[in-house]
């Protein structure tokens, strides 16, 4: 029991959680409604279960692989949350690294085959690189190895809705709806996923940014070039709070749309459970100093993020 906690942890396994719902929340409150009023389409369904498969092995080895590149630095940072050569073997971390990695790329080429959509296989491969050599080498270099996890964040996002976009209705069985977005509703779902993923993307940059000021003792002692050890804490702060700003502007000015639709209770939420947060969180890290102060913040930012994304509930509850 003891060795299966460890490997959770090594797997982080309340995140691969995170993103299956993510995903599963883009699907069911926005892409379904949308494209299937009242008819259950197996076929897609299942392959859309085969990609929430395929994104969360290809999270997992990302985050093995993180953990075996990054023991001397968590001996430093977090001693207590060490996994690898504690109690998995590293050897044995690299095995799971791959065959983690492996089942993604495989899988993904699988619905690549079934939908002839190619993205999504390629894209995989290239999630699996990048996760790579973030771990190798752009996790030390500056803001490069924020972007890419930000932007892989977002892609988890993006990717339910370039698989539905290009699926064919060849493969649909007689008295299915095909999965198959034309004019204002391809237009409607098109906008919602990109701006799901751009939430993604600026929420998880600035906690990675908060995480970087959490890790600088460790960073800084093995070489690493993160932000605030190049540029200092207070340019670093900045940059986390202009990020915090632009994102509390974005969520607002979108609540004066949902204020024209009707959607009450969706501002309620926004401004109780993001907004308010958000500027919370800006005001608290103005005020932070110690490693403890800026852990805190980034999981207040991680909590954010599943608040903002839960609101796609509100596109099933006011139907369009």
């Amino acid at each position: 029991m003891k060795l299966a906690g460890a490997f959770l942890r090594l797997v982080r396994y309340p995140n691969l959680i995170f993103i299956a719902a993510t995903q599963f929340l883009f699907y069911f409150c926005i892409l379904y409604p949308a494209l299937h009023p009242g008819i259950f389409p197996a076929v897609e369904f299942n392959l859309f279960l085969l990609l929430v498969f395929s994104s969360v092995s290809i999270a997992a080895g990302g985050y093995v692989i993180n953990d075996y590149f990054d023991l001397n630095i968590d001996q430093v940072n977090k001693p207590e949350r060490i996994v690898v050569e504690k109690h998995i073997h590293r050897r044995w971390a690299i095995i799971w690294h791959w065959l983690f990695s492996t089942t993604g790329v495989v899988t993904g080429f699988y619905i690549s085959f079934v939908t002839q959509n190619w993205l999504i296989g390629f894209s995989n491969v290239i999630c699996v690189l990048l996760l790579w050599v973030y771990s190798t080498t752009f996790k030390k270099k500056i803001l490069i190895g924020n972007i890419i996890i930000s932007a892989l964040t977002a892609w988890v996002v993006l990717v339910v809705f370039f698989m539905v976009d290009y699926f064919p209705k060849n493969i649909v069985p007689v008295g299915e709806t095909p999965l198959v977005l034309a004019g204002q509703v391809h237009r409607r779902i098109m906008r919602l996923a990109f701006l799901y993923g751009g939430f993604a993307f600026i929420i998880s940059l600035i906690r990675e940014v908060i995480k970087d000021l959490e890790d600088m003792e460790g960073d800084a002692r093995y070489g690493c070039k993160t932000m605030p050890i190049v540029w200092g804490v207070p340019v670093t702060k900045m940059f986390a709070g202009v990020w915090l700003m632009v994102l509390t502007g974005a969520v607002l000015v979108i609540q004066f749309y949902a204020m024209y639709l009707g959607w009450g209770w969706s501002i309620l939420y926004s401004m109780a459970l993001v907004i308010l947060p958000l500027l919370w969180i800006a005001r608290k890290l103005y005020k932070a100093v110690t490693a403890a102060d800026y852990g805190y913040l980034s999981r207040a930012v991680k909590l954010v993020m599943l608040t903002g994304i839960l609101s796609m509930i509100f596109f099933k509850l006011y139907p369009s």
